[in-house]
C-alpha cells in the first residue's frame, strides 16, 4: 500500500511538472510563432523577464540549463541572456520526512546509526538535490548531497521541451544552429544525475591539484555514497563576493588561484570544471579557494586542447591558416572567409587579456550587463547575415568556463598579468605527453577517455 501511494505521488509530480513546463514553453512558442508567421510584435524584454520568473519557480534542470545558456555566447538574444543570468538556485529544501525516506533507500534502514549526528535542516538546496551537514568517526564534519526523487524522469521531461524550444528558436533566428548545444547540455545533465561519477570527478581533481597551493577539494567518502547520495568532507568558507572590498593583493591572489584551479587541469590533463558560477566555490579564512560541486566536469581530447593553444598562437602571430586549423580542430566546418573573421572577432575578445603581456584587468573597457555580451551581440548579428553556424559540442563548455570566470574576475576587479599566467601553463606543451597523463589518470580513477 505504501509503495502504491509513493508511485501515485511520483506520477502526480511528473504530471504537475509536465503541465508547468509545457505551459512555460507553450507560451514562448506562441510568442515566437506570432512573430515569425504573423508579423506580430515580440517584446523580448518583457517576455524574457516573465520567463525568468517562471523558471525561477520551476527550479530543477531547467533552472540549470537557463543559467548555462545565459553564459554561452550567441545561444540566446541579449534580453534573454541578461534575464536568465539573474537566476539563482535557491530552491526550498525538502523536509525531514523526505530526507529519512531517501536516506533509508540509499544506505539502508540503519542509515542514521552510521553518523554521529545528522542535521535535519538542509544547509543548501539547488537544482538536483540538497545538502545536509553531518558528523562521523568522532567528529569529522561531512556534507551529504542527497538527490531529489525521480530526477531522471524530470530531466527527460525538461529536455524534451527544451528540444522543441530550440527547434522553434531556430526558425526565429537562424544565426546559431543549437543542435550541438542541446546534445552537449543533455549529456552533462545526465552525468550530473550520477553521483558515482561526481565522486570520481572529486578524486580526479584531488589528484590533479594535490600539489597546487591555495586550492582545496573535499575528500569523498565512498562507503557513505551511492548513485544518488554523495558524502564528502565539509569545507568551511565564505562567498567570493564577500571579498569585493578586500585589498587589491588579496583580490589578485583569489583570482590567480581561481585561474590556476580552472586552467591547470585543462592544459595539463584535458579537463575543466564546466560550471563556474559563484555557488561552486568558496573562500577559506586563509584565502584558500574551496572548489565545490563537481557534477559538471568536461573531459577533452588532447587534439582539442592543442587547438585552443593553436588559436592563441594564431592570434598572437596573425597566422590566419593556423586559426582556421584551430577552428576545424574544434569541430567547425565549411567556414567561409566572412565567418572566419566573425569567429576571430569573438576569439580576439576572449583571448585579449591573454595576449597582452602586462598587468591589467580581464576587461579594460567597462561594460554593462553580462560579461562579453556586447561582443557576442556583434558576432550574433554577423553570423545571422552569413547564414548561421553550428557551434561544435566541445566549444560549448570551454567557452562557458572562459566567460563565467571572466565575470568573476570582473567582480574582483583583479589586476594580473594573464599572459604570463597562461604561458606558465602552456610552455613546452606536448600533445602526446598530455594524452599519456590523461589516459593514465583516468584509467586509475575509472573514468572513460573522452
Amino acid at each position: 500500500m505504501v509503495s502504491e501511494r509513493l508511485r501515485g505521488s511520483t506520477l502526480s509530480r511528473r504530471v504537475q511538472r509536465y503541465t508547468k513546463v509545457s505551459s512555460v514553453f507553450g507560451g514562448l512558442a506562441a510568442r515566437w510563432a506570432g512573430y515569425y508567421y504573423l508579423g506580430l510584435g515580440l517584446d523580448n524584454d518583457l517576455h524574457a523577464a516573465d520567463l525568468r520568473r517562471t523558471l525561477g519557480d520551476l527550479k530543477g534542470p531547467l533552472m540549470k540549463v537557463a543559467q548555462m545558456l545565459s553564459t554561452i555566447p550567441n545561444a540566446l538574444p541579449r534580453e534573454y541572456a541578461e534575464q536568465l543570468g539573474q537566476l539563482r538556485s535557491n530552491a526550498p529544501s525538502m523536509g525531514w520526512s523526505f530526507v529519512k525516506r531517501r536516506m533509508r533507500v540509499e544506505l539502508g534502514d540503519d542509515w542514521l546509526s552510521r553518523f554521529d549526528n545528522f542535521e535535519r535542516e538542509a544547509v543548501a538546496a539547488a537544482s538536483f538535490g540538497q545538502v545536509h551537514r553531518a558528523y562521523i568517526d568522532g567528529g569529522i564534519s561531512v556534507a551529504c548531497k542527497l538527490q531529489y526523487p525521480d530526477m531522471a524522469s524530470v530531466v527527460e521531461t525538461d529536455l524534451k521541451q527544451l528540444k522543441l524550444l530550440f527547434s522553434l528558436y531556430r526558425r526565429y533566428d537562424s544565426s546559431i544552429d543549437p543542435s550541438q548545444i542541446f546534445d552537449e547540455l543533455a549529456d552533462r545533465l545526465h552525468e550530473e544525475l550520477d553521483y558515482h561519477r561526481e565522486l570520481k570527478h572529486l578524486s580526479l581533481y584531488r589528484a590533479i591539484l594535490c600539489e597546487e597551493p591555495g586550492l582545496n577539494i573535499a575528500k569523498p567518502f565512498c562507503e557513505l555514497s551511492t548513485q544518488r547520495l554523495l558524502t564528502m568532507g565539509w569545507l568551511e568558507g565564505h562567498s567570493l563576493l564577500d571579498y569585493k572590498e578586500s585589498s587589491q593583493s588579496i583580490r589578485n591572489l583569489l583570482a590567480m588561484r581561481l585561474f590556476r584551479g580552472w586552467y591547470l587541469p585543462f592544459y595539463k590533463f584535458g579537463t575543466i570544471h564546466a560550471d563556474p558560477h559563484l555557488g561552486n566555490y568558496s573562500v577559506a579564512d586563509d584565502h584558500t579557494i574551496n572548489l565545490l560541486d563537481f557534477g559538471c566536469v568536461r573531459l577533452f581530447r588532447p587534439t582539442f586542447v592543442r587547438g585552443v593553444i593553436d588559436l592563441y598562437e594564431a592570434l598572437q602571430s596573425g597566422d590566419r591558416d593556423l586559426a582556421v586549423h584551430a577552428y576545424e580542430t574544434w569541430g567547425f566546418s565549411g567556414l567561409s572567409e566572412e565567418v572566419i573573421e566573425i569567429l576571430n572577432l569573438w576569439a580576439r575578445f576572449v583571448y585579449a587579456p591573454l595576449l597582452d603581456d602586462r598587468t591589467r584587468q580581464i576587461q579594460d573597457v567597462a561594460s554593462e550587463g553580462v560579461y562579453g555580451l556586447d561582443v557576442a551581440e556583434k558576432v550574433h548579428k554577423g553570423l545571422r547575415e552569413q547564414g548561421g553556424v553550428t557551434p561544435p559540442r566541445e566549444f560549448v563548455f570551454m567557452d562557458r568556463a572562459a566567460i563565467g570566470l571572466g565575470g568573476v574576475f570582473l567582480h574582483l576587479q583583479a589586476k594580473l598579468n594573464w599572459h604570463q599566467m597562461l604561458q606558465g601553463l602552456i610552455d613546452g606543451f606536448d600533445e602526446e605527453s598530455l594524452k599519456v597523463r590523461q589516459t593514465g589518470l583516468l584509467t586509475e580513477i575509472g573514468l572513460p577517455a573522452p
